[in-house]
């Protein structure tokens, strides 16, 4: 089975009885007496009712409907739901601040905001009425003024489905925003189902979902990954899926444990917290055939953390990079030895090769933009098909990212001779003495206590590196070892986790980060490109 509507998708597999068993850490929010377990057919029948709400709450054929909530699958579900009335969807992550859900609103001028009393009595309290950004507003935990009840909208009658243009918009996600506020995406039916799910639908060897897996997903909701990934995978049907909203090891710990995933994907975030994990007795990827990573690199000692948790033969660890406009550009593999501490590869910056037939890279001058040879950094440029249609509110913006069919990922790299791509940094966060990103790696391996190491640049000034430990402390005799043959650091500044600015998806925000460390955000980088 190929993905193709998402707005019956769970329909569809429940008449051709797939009968993968989901199970969750928590409830969905929009069916918190539902409890945590669920089957296909169950999961149709929710999306068919929330269907029959947000219609019976005005949301119509074409309206944009936001949604802003905590992080759980349930962001999908009810963008399948506004896709099977005709509207489209538009998922925001609840952790970003009152001001950029403000504006990011005011973008989109929705018919209809789906969202919590949490959101909403935050954003007030940074300044921000949310309730006014859109035409309605239904509450999936009660009701406040000037807003509706879900549970008043039970037993709505359910509207047949809308059916839409594979080239109209189906989908409305948004991009990190590590550098600022996030960009609104749009995609259609063909670009992120068309290009992207039906790719992944696929049994490959080695890496295609069997029907016998066992399935983890750790991941942020409100993202396009997760939404290609739900089409993709409710067509493989595999034995079991589990969804972990959090990023708490202990809390997850025994629901993985009870269920032990065949095939992993989590944010690069949630594999640093769950790391710890990995090295108790009767871990919880003992069974890990397959690790799946995106949104940003996983340094080679959590690699190899999870690698070597894995009693299975030959485990393997996918890593692709791409952007939400684009979908993945490159995928490459790690294994047990290519990230052993002897010999092994000690960064997980060359991203591999281009998607055969899919994606097409190369590396420009940033100034001139003329291609340069294999072997000299610059600029990436990509070409897909399945590169979005426009930015939301922000025309000139998506037009300035293109150049005669390529697309400015904005991001700093290499092309070997033998075609793979190393990542060298942001364009934005670039510096003249050195690569962030490869500095970032050395030191995480240098630095077993760190939890997470980011430099930043400024310019005038060496670069500002901040070690993430678990207690805020560093060893400085250490440290002073680990940087001995580096260019030029500051003294590190050594936080928490928590003391950490992070986008949904976990990543650093580090236009946010340096201005809270040193009071400047300004960088060597053009920005031309974010």
């Amino acid at each position: 089975m190929k993905p193709h509507d998402m707005g019956t998708l769970f329909e569809e597999c429940a008449e051709r009885g797939h009968s993968t068993e989901f199970l969750l850490d928590r409830p969905f929010d929009i069916a918190p007496e539902a409890g945590t377990a669920h089957s296909v057919a169950g999961l149709a029948a929710l999306v068919q009712d929330m269907a029959g709400r947000l219609a019976a709450a005005g949301a119509r054929p074409g309206d944009r409907v936001a949604i802003v909530k905590d992080n759980h699958w349930d962001y999908d579900l009810l963008a399948c739901a506004a896709v099977r009335i005709g509207a489209v969807p538009a998922q925001l992550s609840g952790q970003l601040s009152g001001e950029t859900l403000r504006l990011l609103l005011e973008r989109l001028s929705p018919a209809l905001l789906v969202t919590t009393s949490g959101v909403l009595e935050r954003a007030r309290a940074e300044g921000a009425d949310l309730v006014r950004a859109a035409d309605a507003c239904v509450l999936l935990d009660g009701a406040l003024p000037g807003t509706l009840a879900l549970d008043a909208l039970h037993g709505s009658p359910v509207p047949g489905p809308h059916r839409r243009h594979d080239d109209e918009p189906l989908v409305i996600n948004h991009t990190s925003g590590t550098t600022g506020v996030p960009k609104l995406v749009v995609h259609s039916t063909r670009t992120i189902i068309g290009k992207l799910a039906r790719f992944e639908t696929v049994r490959y060897p080695k890496i295609g979902v069997r029907r016998d897996d066992s399935l983890l997903n750790a991941s942020s909701y409100a993202h396009g990954r997760t939404f290609c990934w739900t089409a993709s995978v409710l067509c493989l049907a595999p034995r079991r899926i589990t969804i972990v909203t959090g990023q708490d090891p202990d809390a997850a710990d025994p629901l993985l444990r009870a269920h032990p995933p065949t095939i992993v994907e989590a944010l690069p975030s949630t594999y640093v917290r769950f790391r710890p994990l990995t090295a108790r007795l009767d871990n919880p990827f003992r069974r890990v055939r397959l690790y799946i990573s995106t949104y940003d690199a996983v340094h080679p000692p959590v690699l190899r953390a999870y690698l070597q948790a894995s009693a299975a033969r030959g485990p393997l660890w996918m890593q692709g990079w791409g952007q939400t406009e684009t979908g993945p550009l490159t995928f490459r593999f790690h294994t047990r030895r290519s990230v052993s501490a002897d010999g092994g590869q000690q960064d997980a910056r060359d991203l591999g090769r281009p998607i055969p037939l899919k994606t097409r890279l190369k590396v420009v001058d940033p100034e001139t933009l003329a291609p340069l040879p294999r072997g000299r950094e610059g600029l990436v440029l990509a070409r897909t098909a399945a590169r979005g249609l426009a930015y939301v509110g922000e025309d000139a913006r998506w037009a300035a990212k293109q150049h005669g069919g390529w697309w400015h990922t904005g991001d700093l790299g290499v092309r070997s001779r033998g075609g793979t791509v190393r990542l060298l940094d942001r364009e934005v966060d670039r510096t003249p003495q050195l690569s962030c990103l490869r500095t970032e790696d050395v030191l995480e391996e240098r630095l077993p206590q760190a939890l997470e190491c980011v430099v930043l640049g400024s310019p005038g000034e060496d670069p500002l590196p901040v070690v993430v430990t678990a207690d805020g402390t560093l060893d400085r005799d250490r440290w002073r070892e680990a940087v001995r043959d580096l260019p030029a650091l500051r003294e590190p500044a050594v936080l928490t986790w928590d003391d950490v600015p992070r986008t949904g998806t976990g990543k650093v925000r580090r236009t946010a980060l340096r201005r809270q460390l040193t009071g400047r955000t300004d960088t060597c980088g053009s920005g031309q490109w974010t």
